[in-house]
């Protein structure tokens, strides 16, 4: 399988950002995060801007950093956990490059993810859980999947690696 670009996706807490960061390191490409760019344009955290904003703003902004980012080769982005669960999202990101998703379950996500309202979207159990499974079904549409509960980051770049080479 040959690429000159990926997207990682999945759930908050799921990597993706620490993940990308070890893999374009390990293939010498660049690192994109789709949160820190729209935080970058707009001057304000990802709390701030739906907070302030809202949420549709701020899906809007996302959309406008991954077609921003559409011209760019040899390169791995982390997207934010909701970017995939967009279907024109979704669509740029299939036909552009490679999209992986770092599956974690939803145990690991509560371990991983502080419900104090640093995520916006993780500040009540009972509504992360409801969007967990709502975006699993989005998720599932990646071509590749990457059990992303174990091990570390390391091993997980590796396997990455391992399949593109396949």
């Amino acid at each position: 399988m040959t690429t000159d670009k990926i997207y990682l996706v999945g759930f908050m807490g799921a990597g993706k950002s620490t993940v990308a960061r070890a893999l374009a390191r390990r293939l010498d490409w660049r690192v994109e995060d789709i949160d820190d760019q729209v935080a970058q344009r707009e001057r304000l955290d990802i709390t701030g801007i739906f907070r302030q904003k809202g949420e549709p703003y701020f899906r809007a902004a996302e959309r406008q950093a991954l077609i921003d980012l559409l011209p760019h080769r040899g390169t791995v982005v982390a997207t934010g956990g909701g970017t995939f669960a967009e279907p024109t999202n979704r669509e740029l990101m299939l036909r552009d490059g490679l999209v992986i998703w770092l599956d974690v379950p939803l145990t690991t996500v509560l371990e991983r993810v502080p419900l104090d309202g640093r995520r916006p979207l993780a500040a009540d159990r009972g509504a992360l859980e409801a969007l967990y499974n709502q975006r699993l079904a989005a998720y599932r549409l990646a071509p590749v999947r990457v059990d992303a509960s174990r091990g570390p980051v390391d091993s997980l770049v590796e396997q990455i690696v391992d399949g593109l080479d396949h």
